[in-house]
């Protein structure tokens, strides 16, 4: 979100309720801390910053799987993973970070950086002191401002990132973007903040974007999408149920059950693109230019792909 127009938090005609869902497996403290009151008075703080949106609730499903769940491509859980450093933009409230901090157990060389516009870090501040009890795990998660948009705020997240970086630590292993794609004057500079993040220094093949993704306007949405594609490689992430039989259910969208609907979706940065002109208008920059070397619009077709595929939303 940018700093330069605050009253994005607070849309015109601003009217909207706490919303309800299962927050977190096992964590009585984080719902009270995202429940129907504590949402409603950071929506009347913070604006729409202050409430749980939909897609969050999924990815931290995702992150959080329950045993009977079955993902592919996986997020690396506690038992099987290396050191993870995570930005997360927009976190709003903080419940996707904050849960994903808890179940992951952060250790010496984990960071997480949980980011937003400057007037909401208060809030995040806050749930964090809430949520997480541990100083040791505390001490890992970091809470920064960081407009869409704005290269110097992203600079000094990407300088402290590498300033505490261990020698066998990647400085970044993923992007948390729950909820994002939505209003249209924020589409460009959220697209130029996710080239930006994964632009050298932190350019690797192993960094992924995870974008949970509620569909609200189609036709104010694909934009976003259509330009998205150029310069990232995606997928939408996929579950199976075990059933009470201990039989598996086929392959499905994950999302595909929930209003919507809903997608989660795997991006990596395509290496080409490192070496591309990033053009500095946000109207070219969502046009295409700049994306395969040239200055000319074009769109990536990923996306429409996707929804017509997920017609049937059942893999075998």
């Amino acid at each position: 979100m940018l700093d330069s127009n605050p009253n994005f938090n607070f849309p015109k005609y601003l009217d909207i309720q706490p919303s309800t869902f299962s927050v977190a497996k096992d964590s009585s403290t984080l719902s009270g801390i995202y429940g129907h009151e504590s949402q409603r008075q950071a929506i009347e703080t913070y604006g729409i910053a202050g409430r749980v949106w939909e897609a969050a609730y999924i990815l931290n499903i995702y992150l959080n799987p329950p045993s009977n769940l079955i993902f592919n491509p996986a997020f690396p859980c506690e038992e099987k993973r290396k050191s993870i450093r995570i930005i997360e933009l927009g976190s709003g409230s903080g419940m996707v970070g904050i849960n994903v901090a808890l179940s992951l157990k952060l250790q010496l060389g984990d960071r997480l950086v949980l980011t937003d516009l400057s007037e909401v870090c208060p809030l995040l501040e806050s749930n964090l002191e809430a949520g997480c009890k541990d100083p040791k795990l505390r001490d890992l998660i970091y809470v920064r401002p960081l407009a869409w948009g704005n290269s110097e705020h992203a600079n000094r997240i990407r300088s402290e990132l590498v300033a505490d970086q261990r020698s066998h630590c990647p400085p970044l292993t993923h992007i948390l973007c729950s909820d994002l794609v939505y209003f249209p004057e924020l589409l460009a500079p959220l697209l130029r903040t996710l080239i930006d993040l994964t632009s050298r220094p932190f350019a690797s093949p192993q960094l992924e974007v995870l974008i949970s993704y509620k569909i609200r306007s189609l036709s104010k949405e694909t934009p976003f999408w259509a330009a998205f594609g150029l310069w990232f490689t995606y997928e939408p992430v996929l579950v199976r149920e075990q059933l009470p039989d201990s039989s598996l259910s086929s392959w499905q969208r994950f999302g595909s059950a929930f209003e919507g609907p809903m997608f989660i979706f795997i991006a990596r940065r395509r290496p080409e693109s490192l070496d591309w002109i990033i053009p500095s208008e946000d109207n070219d920059l969502l046009a295409g230019f700049g994306a395969y070397g040239t200055m000319h619009p074009k769109v990536d077709d990923t996306f429409e792909n996707i929804l017509f595929m997920s017609l049937g939303d059942t893999t075998e």
